[in-house]
Protein backbone atom coordinates (compact mmCIF):
# COMPACT_ATOMS: atom_id res chain seq x y z
CA UNK A 1 0.00 0.00 0.00
CA UNK A 2 2.62 2.39 0.97
CA UNK A 3 4.69 1.94 -2.48
CA UNK A 4 1.77 2.86 -4.35
CA UNK A 5 -0.33 5.70 -2.14
CA UNK A 6 2.69 6.76 0.10
CA UNK A 7 0.58 6.31 2.94
CA UNK A 8 0.60 3.33 5.89
CA UNK A 9 -2.62 1.04 5.85
CA UNK A 10 -5.48 3.03 7.62
CA UNK A 11 -4.21 6.33 6.89
CA UNK A 12 -4.43 6.31 3.21
CA UNK A 13 -6.14 9.52 2.10
CA UNK A 14 -8.36 9.28 -0.67
CA UNK A 15 -6.46 11.98 -2.84
CA UNK A 16 -2.50 13.42 -2.63
CA UNK A 17 -1.12 9.70 -3.62
CA UNK A 18 2.73 8.91 -4.86
CA UNK A 19 0.88 7.39 -8.06
CA UNK A 20 -2.82 7.74 -9.64
CA UNK A 21 -4.94 5.60 -7.97
CA UNK A 22 -8.44 4.47 -8.61
CA UNK A 23 -10.91 5.98 -6.03
CA UNK A 24 -14.65 4.47 -5.97
CA UNK A 25 -16.90 5.90 -3.53
CA UNK A 26 -19.87 4.32 -2.36
CA UNK A 27 -22.83 6.03 -3.93
CA UNK A 28 -24.36 5.83 -0.03
CA UNK A 29 -22.10 8.42 0.98
CA UNK A 30 -24.19 10.96 -0.70
CA UNK A 31 -27.10 10.35 2.30
CA UNK A 32 -24.81 12.43 4.39
CA UNK A 33 -24.08 15.78 4.70
CA UNK A 34 -20.57 15.42 5.85
CA UNK A 35 -17.93 12.30 5.95
CA UNK A 36 -14.70 11.80 7.99
CA UNK A 37 -11.95 10.60 5.84
CA UNK A 38 -8.19 9.76 6.56
CA UNK A 39 -5.63 12.21 6.35
CA UNK A 40 -2.32 10.39 6.19
CA UNK A 41 -1.81 8.69 9.77
CA UNK A 42 -3.77 6.20 11.72
CA UNK A 43 -4.55 8.71 13.73
CA UNK A 44 -6.02 11.90 11.63
CA UNK A 45 -9.36 12.34 9.75
CA UNK A 46 -11.03 15.57 8.46
CA UNK A 47 -14.45 15.97 7.38
CA UNK A 48 -15.55 16.66 4.11
CA UNK A 49 -18.92 17.04 2.04
CA UNK A 50 -18.72 13.79 0.07
CA UNK A 51 -19.47 15.39 -3.62
CA UNK A 52 -16.38 17.56 -2.41
CA UNK A 53 -14.39 14.61 -1.00
CA UNK A 54 -14.93 12.67 -4.38
CA UNK A 55 -14.61 15.73 -6.02
CA UNK A 56 -11.30 16.41 -4.97
CA UNK A 57 -10.33 12.71 -5.11
CA UNK A 58 -11.21 12.31 -8.71
CA UNK A 59 -13.16 9.26 -7.77
CA UNK A 60 -16.17 7.76 -9.33
CA UNK A 61 -19.80 6.90 -7.31
CA UNK A 62 -20.43 3.76 -7.62
CA UNK A 63 -22.28 1.15 -5.78
CA UNK A 64 -20.39 -0.75 -3.54
CA UNK A 65 -21.76 -2.06 -0.72
CA UNK A 66 -23.85 -5.45 -0.44
CA UNK A 67 -27.61 -4.84 0.10
CA UNK A 68 -29.13 -6.54 2.93
CA UNK A 69 -32.22 -8.97 2.18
Amino acid sequence: MRETTGYAIGGVPPFGHRTKTRVLADRSLLGHDLVWAAAGTPYTVFPMAPRDLVGHAGGTFVDVRELSA
